[in-house]
Parts: structure tokens; C-alpha cells; sequence
């Protein structure tokens, strides 16, 4: 009797241990790495982007929720929340900060000096204090810059080929992005002296000073649109390609998200390809990379979007030799 009561006592032991095992092991497993993405705007308009940014992870050998977390933080298009939750990033002591514009670097890079920050910007990033040289960035940031110093040029080019006989062309900026539309001015400015455009500069950083900017259209109305990079425009895009068809104001547009809902033509760099890259350096970081040593990437190919179906609403006929150098051509 006894020795079959010894028996019984071992095998319960043995049957604790084989279940308390697995539950041990588990516990020890190593939590995932935390990427904080940090964004100004909303999640609307970015299924494609995010959609680029884990590719880009997958190609380091990232996962979303198998070998990694994504803690997407939205600022909603207020401006003001950036450093909070850039703070709470902080906090919540994530492995890396994915900061998904100029806005969100800067409160990303007063949020932390130690945590490695990815960013993809529009705007010169050494111009903006991230990084000490693009081929040497130094410090914990690095990224992707999408812009090209030629691009509003470029935009107001395509343009006067459009439409050869304006001469008076708005140029819409959001004020509360300044390090944008600074540069975005400058370059406009300095692209119509050189091709005798006279720039008005007008101002919106919300959808109901978007309507109220078109509104101000119909006492002077301008020859022509440019319509400047900002997260807040992409996020508003159909809004702004409406106004734009109903005030028969010919536009170009940053981003192809916006020629693909009915804006006249964009020219920009892939943006795709932009956040491929921007979340296989946020892979990179994880990995153990340091920013300091990952040189800021630049864009290699742009993209010439028409919509041929705005163009015919708006009685424009689209020259033959610049529907040959579009990329796409949307019927």
C-alpha cells in the first residue's frame, strides 16, 4: 500500500511539472520589440502606405504580431497632440519611433535622445536639425526624404504646359506645418519669377478654411492651383478635388492619391516606395542598427499622374508630348 501510494505521489509531481513546464517556458519567452508610429494625420488615405511600411519590415524579417508589435498613434490632423503622444511613445518605452513626417520627428526628437528614430519627411532633414549630414546622420535619426529641391518647380511646369496662359497661380499651404511651407513658398516663388507667374499664397489648416480659401476663389479667381505637401491636404483630398472641379480651378497635386480621386495631375515621389524604405530602416533599427550609421535615403524615381476625365470636364486639352512622359494616365 504504501508503495503504491509513493507511486501515485511521483506521478502527480511528474504530471505538475510536465503542465507547469510549458507555462514556465512561455514566460520566459522575450516580449516582442514596440515600434511607436507616431502620424499628424488620420489613418485615412494610408492603407497603401502602411501597407509599404510592413513590407519594408517584412523584408528585414518583421512580421506584424508575430515577431513584432505596431503601436499606431494618430494625431488627427491637431498638431498640438504631437509631443504628448510622442511622450507617451516614450513611456511606453518602445524599441523604435517610426515618425511619419517633419511634425512627428519633431516631437519624436524632443520626446526622447536615446531611442532610435526612423522618420520620412518631405523637407531637407539636415535643414531641420535631424541629422548632422545625409550621408552621416549622426545622433538617434535617420530616414527617408522624399523631396526633391526641383519638385514645386517641376509642378509648376507641368502646369504651364496644361494651361499655357495663366498667369496667376494660388498656391495652397498649411500654416501650421511652417518648416513646409517655408520651403514650399521659397521654391514657388523663386520657380514663378523665373517662368513670370505671379504667386498668391493661400492658407488653410483646416477643412473649413479649406472651403472658406475656395470661397475667397470666386471674387478673384487664379489662372491655376498648386497645392502644397502637407498630411492634412492628403487627408482632405477629396474635399480639395471637388472644390477644385466645382470652381473649374485646373490643379496639381503633391501625391497620385490625389489625381486617383479627380485631381487634375500630381507629380511627387513615390510615396510607395517611400514608406517600403522608411519601414525597412525602422527593421533595420531593430535589428540593432544605429541611426548614426544608416545614411538618409533619397528618392530615385517621381511620378507624373494625369486624369485625362478631369482634364476633358475642365475643357483642358492635355499636350500630347506630356501625356508620353506621364508615368500613368488615368482614363
Amino acid at each position: 500500500m504504501a508503495s503504491h501510494i509513493a507511486r501515485r505521489k511521483f506521478l502527480a509531481t511528474l504530471s505538475g511539472a510536465v503542465v507547469a513546464w510549458p507555462l514556465a517556458a512561455r514566460a520566459q519567452q522575450p516580449a516582442m520589440p514596440v515600434i511607436g508610429f507616431l502620424n499628424p494625420a488620420s489613418p485615412d488615405g494610408y492603407t497603401e502606405r502602411l501597407r509599404a511600411f510592413r513590407q519594408g519590415l517584412k523584408d528585414t524579417g518583421y512580421a506584424e504580431r508575430e515577431n513584432v508589435t505596431i503601436e499606431y498613434l494618430w494625431g488627427e490632423n491637431q498638431i498640438d497632440r504631437l509631443p504628448a503622444l510622442a511622450a507617451e511613445l516614450v513611456r511606453r518605452d518602445v524599441s523604435v519611433i517610426a515618425a511619419a513626417s517633419a511634425i512627428a520627428a519633431f516631437a519624436a526628437k524632443a520626446a526622447t535622445a536615446t531611442i532610435p528614430i526612423a522618420f520620412v519627411v518631405a523637407e531637407d532633414p539636415v535643414r531641420l536639425g535631424f541629422v548632422a549630414s545625409l550621408a552621416r546622420p549622426g545622433g538617434n535619426m535617420t530616414g527617408i526624404n522624399f523631396f526633391s529641391g526641383e519638385l514645386v518647380a517641376k509642378q509648376l511646369e507641368f502646369l504651364r504646359e496644361v494651361v499655357p496662359a495663366a498667369r496667376r497661380v494660388a498656391v495652397l499651404v498649411n500654416p501650421s506645418n511652417a518648416s513646409r511651407v517655408e520651403s514650399t513658398v521659397r521654391d514657388a516663388e523663386a520657380a514663378g519669377r523665373a517662368m513670370q507667374l505671379q504667386i498668391q499664397v493661400v492658407n488653410a489648416s483646416t477643412s473649413r478654411e479649406i472651403e472658406a480659401v475656395f470661397a475667397g476663389f470666386v471674387g478673384e479667381r487664379p489662372d491655376s492651383l498648386l497645392v502644397g505637401s502637407d498630411p492634412l491636404f492628403t487627408s482632405r483630398r477629396v474635399q480639395l478635388t471637388q472644390l477644385a472641379a466645382v470652381h473649374r480651378i485646373p490643379a496639381t497635386y503633391p501625391v497620385r492619391e490625389m489625381a486617383e480621386v479627380g485631381g487634375l495631375m500630381s507629380y511627387g515621389g513615390s510615396l510607395t516606395d517611400a514608406y517600403r524604405q522608411f519601414g525597412g530602416y525602422a527593421g533595420r533599427l531593430l535589428k540593432g542598427a544605429k541611426p548614426a550609421d544608416l545614411p538618409v535615403l533619397q528618392p530615385t524615381k517621381f511620378e507624373l499622374v494625369i486624369n485625362l476625365s478631369t482634364a476633358r470636364a475642365l475643357g483642358l486639352e492635355i499636350p500630347a508630348t506630356l501625356l508620353a512622359r506621364a508615368d500613368e494616365v488615368i482614363e
